[in-house]
């Protein structure tokens, strides 16, 4: 009994000690406010996500990763764009639909070039007064199977992939970052792109600048 009570006390050390070290990073520009009071219009870019594994799996193709990457990245700004029209009011601007942005991305055939083109030159193409742009790198640590197994037998399976997040406000008119904020983060089990991004945008509410 002492032996199982102190390896529940190790236990809980050690998560809180985890969720304290996922320190976030904020940065404003000194006079984000005043550029903010001027805008109307924002854009979502598509999400830069890259996904690597602690230990490939025997059935590892990068071509399908790469795909994986993409298609988590598009759901992902759509989860963005969701979770932000959901509290419109709470806002001082609008947020660009964001089918309208990749179809006018794609009309100008810089949709596959987004970290090859300016901010500034983004934002004529999308006729907007900012953009928001987002990246998530996240390493597979475990098993599926394994964190199913942990979540069936103690009620919580844990996490199966750590990643960061990092996302960006750039000014339309000279391309200037305005806003940074960098957060570590743990994949669960059962995460879709939609849960991740509601958990993401929870933890950047408190610092996101477009509030009201």
């Amino acid at each position: 009994m002492k032996q199982k009570t102190l390896l529940l006390i190790v236990f809980f050390c050690l998560f809180f000690i985890d969720a304290f070290s996922q320190a976030k990073q904020v940065f404003e520009a000194p006079d984000l406010k005043k550029i903010l009071a001027t805008q109307k219009m924002v854009a979502i870019l598509p999400l830069r996500v890259t996904i690597s594994f602690k230990k490939f799996p025997k059935n590892y193709d990068a071509a399908n990763n790469a795909v994986q990457e993409k298609e988590e990245g598009i759901n992902m700004q759509q989860g963005m764009y969701t979770y932000l029209l959901r509290k419109a009011n709470d806002y001082i601007v609008s947020f660009q639909d964001v089918q309208r942005t990749n179809i006018l991305l794609k009309q100008a055939g810089v949709y596959d070039k987004l970290d090859v083109i300016t901010a500034d030159s983004l934002c004529k193409i999308l006729k907007v007064d900012a953009v928001i742009q987002a990246s998530y790198a996240y390493e597979k640590t475990g098993s599926e199977a394994a964190a199913i197994a942990k979540t069936l037998v103690f009620g919580f399976g844990g996490s199966t992939a750590s990643g960061s997040l990092t996302m960006q406000i750039n000014n339309g008119a000279d391309g200037n970052l305005l806003w940074r904020f960098y957060k570590q983060m743990n994949e669960g089990i059962f995460s879709t792109a939609d849960e991740l991004m509601e958990r993401m945008m929870r933890k950047v509410a408190r610092n996101f600048p477009y509030e009201k």
